[in-house]
Order: C-alpha cells, then sequence, then structure tokens
C-alpha cells in the first residue's frame, strides 16, 4: 500500500499541471514496481503509454516523483503484461482515478469556499467598517445653504441612529459631496458606537455580491450576512435600474434590516417619485422614512469649498483666481478639485503659480469659459435689453455719471468704463460698429474699431481689470 499512496501522491502532483485530454489519451494504468536510493521504475499498460510518456511527460513526471523522492535522478518506465490483473493492488486506473480526483476536488473548492465565505463574514464582523474611508471627516466638509438639510438629517442619524429618519433617503446630482456627506456618517456612527457594524457601499457593489451568491447558491447566506450590518449606507442606488431580481432581493434585505431596527441610508441622483425603473414595493420603502435633496452650491460656496481644499493640499491661491475658478467652474464639486489639481501639478513641476490671466486661458481651453473674460456656464435670464441697460450697468459698478461713458473724455477713470460699455455692446448684445457709434456722441466706425481692441489687448495683460469685468457681467448675467 505504501507504494500505492506514493503513486496517489505523484499523480496528484501530475494533474494539477496537466490539460484534461492529455491525462486521458496518455495515462492509462500505471504502477510502481521499484524504488531505489536514486531510481523509480513505473510499470505501464503498453508501448505507447510509455513512449508518450517518456517523449511527452518524462520531465513533469520527473518532477512530481522528485517531489516524494528528492533524492533521485532517474525514473523509468516498463511495460508489463500482467498489469491488467485484478489481483495486482498496487495498479491505479488514471480513467478512474481522474473521475474520483474530480469528485473529491469539487467537494474540496466547495469546503473551501464556505470556509473562505465565513472568514470574509467573520473578518467583516471584527472590522466593522466596511469600505469606508477615514479620510471622509467633518473637518474637510463644506456646509452651504443647498446641503444643510441633508447635512443636518445626517447628524441626526449620527446622534440617534436606528431610530431617527430610517430610512434616510438623499438625491442629488454627482459630485456635488454626497459619498464625502455618507462615509462621514458612517465613520461618525463607529466612532460613537465601536461595536456596531456600519457598511458603506455602491450600489454595482451590492450587484456584484448578489450575482456571486445566485452563482454559488449563497442567497441565504448573503442575507445572513447583511442581518448582522447595524447601519448599511447603500450609494448610488440608480445601478439597480432594470435588474429586478437583485432589486428583489435588496427588498428582502431592506425588511430584515428594518423590521430589526437598523439604520439604512440610500442615495439616488432622482426623487422617489421619478424612479420608474424600480420596483414600486422597492420604491415605497425609500419613501417610508425622510427625504432630503440638495442643489448645486452657489458661488459663495463654490469659493469656500476650493479654498478649503486648496488649504488641506497645502496650497496658496490668490484670492482673484479662487473667485475666478468659481465663478466658472459651476457643475460640480469634483471639477473644482480636478481644476485645483492642475494648479498644483504645474506649480509642483516647473513652479509656476496661478495667475489671473494663465487660469483664464486654461478655462477656456477645458471649455469653462468661450473667451477670456471667463464666461460662466451659470444660465440665467439677464435683464439687459438695450444699450441703455447696459450704460446703466457700467456705470453703476464703476460709479460714474452715465452722461461721463457716452460723451467724450479722455480721462483715464472715464475711458476704461467707455470701452468696457462698447465691447459689451459688440461682444454681448451683437451691436453693430455703426449702432455703437451713434450711440457714443457719432464716433466714428474707425474709432469703435479701435477702443473695442484696446479692451481687448488690455485684458490679456491686466488680470485685476479682467477680474473686474468678469464680476460685472456675473452681476449682469451676460
Amino acid at each position: 500500500m505504501e507504494k500505492f499512496n506514493i503513486l496517489k501522491n505523484i499523480l496528484n502532483t501530475i494533474l494539477k499541471s496537466i490539460k484534461k485530454q492529455d491525462f486521458l489519451v496518455y495515462f492509462r494504468k500505471i504502477s510502481i514496481i521499484e524504488i531505489t536510493k536514486d531510481k523509480i521504475i513505473f510499470w505501464v499498460v503498453s508501448w505507447f503509454m510509455k513512449e508518450n510518456l517518456e517523449a511527452k511527460f518524462y520531465d513533469l513526471i520527473f518532477s512530481a516523483t522528485k517531489s516524494e523522492f528528492p533524492n533521485i535522478t532517474k525514473i523509468e518506465f516498463i511495460i508489463d503484461m500482467n498489469i491488467e490483473n485484478p489481483t495486482n493492488d498496487n495498479v491505479i486506473d488514471c480513467q478512474n482515478y481522474f473521475k474520483e480526483y474530480l469528485k473529491k476536488s469539487k467537494k474540496t473548492s466547495n469546503t473551501l469556499e464556505v470556509q473562505i465565505w465565513k472568514k470574509e463574514t467573520q473578518n467583516y464582523v471584527e472590522t466593522k467598517n466596511w469600505e469606508i474611508s477615514t479620510r471622509y471627516t467633518l473637518d474637510n466638509f463644506v456646509v452651504w445653504p443647498s446641503n444643510q438639510l441633508p447635512y443636518s438629517a445626517c447628524e441626526a442619524v449620527v446622534r440617534n441612529p436606528w431610530k431617527s429618519y430610517n430610512p434616510l433617503y438623499i438625491y442629488w446630482e454627482v459630485w456635488l459631496g454626497k459619498t464625502h456627506l455618507l462615509q462621514w456618517t458612517g465613520n461618525a456612527i463607529l466612532k460613537k458606537y465601536k461595536d456596531k457594524i456600519v457598511r458603506y457601499m455602491t450600489a454595482d457593489k451590492f450587484i456584484t455580491e448578489y450575482v456571486v451568491a445566485v452563482k454559488k447558491k449563497w442567497v441565504e447566506k448573503l442575507r445572513q450576512k447583511y442581518a448582522e450590518v447595524d447601519v448599511i449606507i447603500i450609494d448610488d442606488v440608480q445601478f439597480l435600474s432594470k435588474k429586478e431580481q437583485t432589486q428583489n432581493e435588496l427588498y428582502n434585505i431592506f425588511n430584515i434590516l428594518y423590521d430589526a431596527q437598523k439604520q439604512i441610508i440610500i442615495s439616488w441622483d432622482r426623487s422617489p417619485k421619478e424612479l420608474t425603473e424600480i420596483e414600486p414595493r422597492l420604491k415605497s420603502r425609500f419613501e417610508w422614512g425622510i427625504i432630503v435633496d440638495i442643489s448645486k452650491p452657489d458661488f459663495e460656496t463654490r469659493l469656500a469649498i476650493l479654498q478649503e481644499k486648496a488649504r488641506a493640499r497645502e496650497f496658496l491661491i490668490p484670492q482673484d483666481v479662487a473667485e475666478f475658478i468659481a465663478a466658472n467652474v459651476c457643475d460640480n464639486v469634483r471639477e473644482l478639485e480636478w481644476i485645483l489639481n492642475q494648479l498644483v501639478a504645474e506649480y509642483e513641476l516647473d513652479h509656476s503659480t496661478p495667475t489671473l490671466e494663465k487660469v483664464a486661458k486654461k478655462l477656456k481651453k477645458l471649455s469653462f469659459t468661450t473667451d477670456l473674460l471667463g464666461e460662466t456656464k451659470i444660465k440665467k435670464t439677464t435683464t439687459i435689453k438695450s444699450y441703455e441697460d447696459i450704460i446703466t450697468a457700467v456705470s453703476e459698478h464703476f460709479g460714474i455719471e452715465k452722461e461721463w461713458i457716452l460723451w467724450e473724455n479722455r480721462k483715464k477713470e472715464f475711458m476704461i468704463p467707455r470701452q468696457v460699455a462698447m465691447y459689451l455692446l459688440k461682444t454681448k448684445l451683437h451691436y453693430t460698429y455703426e449702432r455703437i457709434w451713434n450711440i457714443f456722441s457719432g464716433r466714428n466706425h474707425a474709432a469703435i474699431l479701435y477702443n473695442c481692441n484696446k479692451l481687448e489687448s488690455m485684458l490679456k495683460k491686466d488680470k485685476n481689470l479682467l477680474y473686474e469685468i468678469n464680476i460685472l457681467r456675473d452681476w449682469i448675467w451676460i
């Protein structure tokens, strides 16, 4: 039996490194006939098997044998016509042995997978903190009027989880800081309740877990795993759209957690009423608790966010540059951070400090503005309807009488407002040079063209003037 067990070990090693088809074709009946200090002799059933094992698999079999007998230097194959004798207990039929090997491998694999599942579950229980990043704190989160309600709701959940606002449903557009707020909530609960299990996850992660559970027939184990959770935070639930089976499973898990008075927090990019691709019964669950939303940050908030992120990076950004970026990068917080990263990278690479002119060119290149004046992306209905409105706005902005803009006076404090008014009439209201000429006391076509070109030239050199005009344009929304 010793030789038989040794042969089994050798075949097991070979099976890990050989194709199934090769083993079934070239390995038939085999046994070990002799073991010496430096050599092992195998009996094989035919010339075909002997020649192929020597030609194709000698190195593989030698390596597998050497793992059992490190001192051997040689193996041999000898044909034994009596190997078919059923009384020979040392013979292994490789065809039958392969079938048994597959059964044992499958059983071992299943056992191992269950062990891994249990180990992963135990790890979750021990660590509590599932996919929550500790870098999301309240210290680097900017609260503004548009996110005050979601922030207050999350703060209330931290103070009294499982009882306040359950479930909490938050919806808003992407990249407005929701992940930061959600993960801060998870971190704050973990800090306050160290013995609780908190899980933050995205919906696509849940989809992946569910698909694996179905494939492995672990759906019940999946439910058991989530039943251990005290707080679950599911982000970007919109990814569940049109995935009916996953929605059904989330419905089951939702009920398990809710009935056990566990805290549930869900985020989406739309209100529950707009969830047309979600099962009605699951959608109704989302509406059981409090529903809060967030809108885009205003100029002051964007400026505060940009300055806070610059402070966190220990990067000094000039006030006029920060205001220019905040006025033009309007869609979301991620874009603000991206622009800041560009400025930091430029400084680290060539010690180039950000200036208003350079940033204006960069934003134009990145399609945040359409010209050097930094046309903002926020679209509002302008109150400017005629040239009188432009003249009034310019005079109020620069603090001078309208007459000094319209009539000839070569003092600088009057010349620049006059040129600004001409420039805005030409570029924003699209007046012809002739029409502008008639407005400004009959100045000729060449004079109007000169003043417009002169201002454009000054804007490329004078960052303060560029900033002034951006403030004016933001004020009147043109």
